[in-house]
């Protein structure tokens, strides 16, 4: 039998057949396991129930139609990293990237933020989409061997989202945004829950920051390199924790 592969085959309830813990998978998840995995019958891989348990599926039939695997879960999923994410909204190739990233470091709370410098085209995009994000998150699940789905929230009213709602999300929380001329640098090794904001490509204006600070937020930064966001979101993350 061969070692079983690093990533996570993530399940869901409707691919459960009659048969108790027998489950049946076609389309991306079967090429994945053909083609990837190169699984054999009789192989285990690592599965894991969405927003439930982790263990292993037991490859019972494969060929190039279906998967079937009986599979046993019984590992909790790995531990959420207590932070919310609140990110103006980028570029519509570079959100896929971003999700899938922050879903495989462990996020569960990520608000997506309407601001200046924000492309209006942007909110329009397909890949808003409840199925784009979920698809985005879903692969960043596999790859971490994680299960539980992390929440995705548009915010396209910045002030409204700022005044009325951020108060209360910032609670018990250490509240900091990046900005590339904050004085202060980026703590490290915080040992408590963070609100981390992160600006589009430019940063967030002024009047935003402003506005962010008046809320609680205190503005830090990474060093005198400017990065872009698919860049700054993991490197913030990791320096946080």
């Amino acid at each position: 039998m061969q070692e079983a592969p690093l990533n996570l085959i993530l399940l869901f309830p409707e691919d459960f057949t009659d048969q108790e813990g027998r489950v049946r998978l076609s389309g991306r998840r079967l090429k994945h396991v053909l083609d990837v995995h190169r699984a054999s019958l009789g192989d285990e891989l690592c599965v894991g129930l969405a927003n439930g348990n982790i263990g292993t599926g037991r490859v019972t039939r494969l060929d190039e139609q279906v998967l079937e695997m009986d599979v046993l879960l019984d590992h909790i999923p790995l531990p959420a990293l207590p932070l919310t994410l609140i990110l103006a909204l980028p570029r519509p190739k570079v959100l896929r990237r971003v999700l899938r990233s922050v879903s495989s470091m462990g996020v569960k709370k990520i608000f997506l933020l309407n601001a200046f410098r924000v492309e209006k085209s942007y909110w329009d995009s397909p890949v808003l989409g409840p199925e784009s994000v979920r698809e985005q998150l879903v692969l960043g699940l596999e790859q971490s061997r994680d299960t539980i789905l992390p929440e995705v929230r548009l915010r396209p009213l910045f002030k409204p989202f700022v005044e009325d709602e951020l108060p209360g999300l910032i609670k018990d929380t250490l509240p900091i945004v990046a900005h590339p001329v904050a004085s202060a640098p980026c703590p490290r090794d915080v040992k408590r829950a963070v609100t981390l904001a992160i600006g589009p490509e430019g940063g967030f204006i002024p009047y935003e920051i402003d506005k962010l600070v008046a809320c609680g937020f205190t503005p830090v930064q990474m060093g005198e390199r400017v990065l872009s966001v698919e860049t700054a979101v993991p490197a913030l993350i990791s320096r946080l924790y």
